[in-house]
């Protein structure tokens, strides 16, 4: 860094540099508290599958791409996922202020990274700064399910153009979910309130650079999520595993919501770990009330070594407990978890894993695999009897 101010270099953070790069092309930018990277996903397969020339920027690695950013000459589009965290250590700036969008979508705002933004008003300041950075007459989409969200759209409408989206009507199915939109069915493979509300969203952004929503739709027939986010392990007839990035009480509350939701007969045993530095923080933890409530049994996972590491208040198990309601199983050390699960009997169940770790070394894969052996085993043994 030094050498290069020495040399009078250009120097950019990340997001500056991927403005730098596309400039002269649409910029599409997907924002809000949870649900960017899925949004972003779905409009990439989207675009992927009916051959829409699109350069882009996603914060997951996803199924069908060898990298999670593309920046050529040849798109007029380009595609970026808007986090609002910093841009770099010497840039405070949220990284979705740099982008200048030509077309914004808003998912919903939920207080979030609160070593960084410490109130909520400070949190939503940043999202009213992104709406004036929007270019003048350009696209605003907006979840109109979202308070805080419509009340953004109102203030910009005079300036912007605004389209809303909601949750579309849907039924739950064995293979995911039938949605039907103007009158027509649509088969998929996602399912959850939340999800489909994403995919709507995703859907305007699409209809914004001339795709058609029958054409969206029918393309994400074969969409099954983006990475890490409601991610299936493994499934059986009784037993079905799935693994999922959140850890935020609004995404830990959507995602369990989702699964309940697609499972309603089927128990559900909910594990979360607090890992972020929000989630460890003392005063953050009340914001976790009832956000696993739709468990039949929801399990708590924290380190006091990484909460130690961060060099964060200490946590008691008891606080924990009190702040999400009490309706939880805490528990501080990792085996901990696997012995509740491998002594939890796997049939006729849901097991969701959420986490921006891994519960300290906890392999999915290979725990899936013993939960599937040791069910097998069981009915072997039934049948034996």
């Amino acid at each position: 860094m030094l050498k290069a101010k020495e040399l009078n270099l250009n120097i950019f953070s990340y997001p500056e540099y991927l403005y730098e790069q596309s400039k002269d092309k649409i910029r599409l930018v997907i924002g809000g508290s949870h649900g960017k990277t899925t949004i972003t996903s779905m409009l990439l397969h989207a675009c992927k599958k009916l051959k829409v020339d699109v350069d882009y920027m996603v914060g997951a690695q996803l199924e069908g791409y060898d990298c999670m950013v593309r920046l050529t000459d040849s798109a007029k589009i380009m595609i970026l996922e808007g986090d609002e965290y910093l841009s770099s250590p010497i840039d405070r700036r949220p990284k979705f202020h740099l982008y200048k969008p030509s077309i914004a979508l808003l998912s919903g705002i939920a207080w979030d990274h609160i070593n960084v933004f410490p109130t909520f008003d400070n949190y939503l300041e940043q999202f009213d700064i992104f709406c004036n950075c929007i270019e003048k007459k350009g696209l605003l989409i907006y979840n109109e399910e979202d308070s805080e969200i419509v009340k953004l759209a109102e203030k910009y409408k005079t300036s912007l153009q605004t389209i809303a989206y909601k949750t579309p009507v849907f039924t739950p199915n064995l293979q995911g979910t039938t949605m039907v939109f103007d009158g027509i069915n649509y088969d998929l493979q996602i399912f959850g309130p939340h999800n489909l509300q994403n995919m709507m969203g995703a859907m305007r952004l699409a209809e914004s650079i001339g795709i058609k929503s029958s054409d969206f739709f029918t393309a994400m027939n074969d969409f099954t999520g983006a990475g890490k986010r409601l991610q299936k392990v493994t499934e059986n007839k009784q037993f079905v595993m799935y693994k999922d990035f959140a850890h935020s009480p609004s995404k830990l509350m959507a995602t369990t919501n989702a699964v309940k939701h697609q499972y309603p007969n089927r128990e559900l045993i909910a594990c979360m770990e607090l890992h972020t530095f929000s989630s460890l923080k003392k005063e953050f933890l009340p914001h976790y009330k009832d956000s696993m409530a739709k468990a039949d049994i929801a399990i708590v996972y924290y380190s006091p070594e990484v909460v130690h590491h961060k060099k964060l208040e200490s946590i008691s198990k008891e606080l924990v407990f009190d702040s999400f309601g009490g309706n939880v199983i805490v528990l501080n050390d990792t085996q901990e978890v696997l012995n509740f699960l491998n002594a939890h009997s796997w049939s006729n169940n849901v097991l969701l894993m959420m986490s921006s770790g891994n519960f300290d070394g906890i392999n999915y894969e290979e725990l899936a695999t013993k939960l599937i052996a040791k069910n097998d085993a069981a009915e072997d043994k039934g049948n034996n009897n």
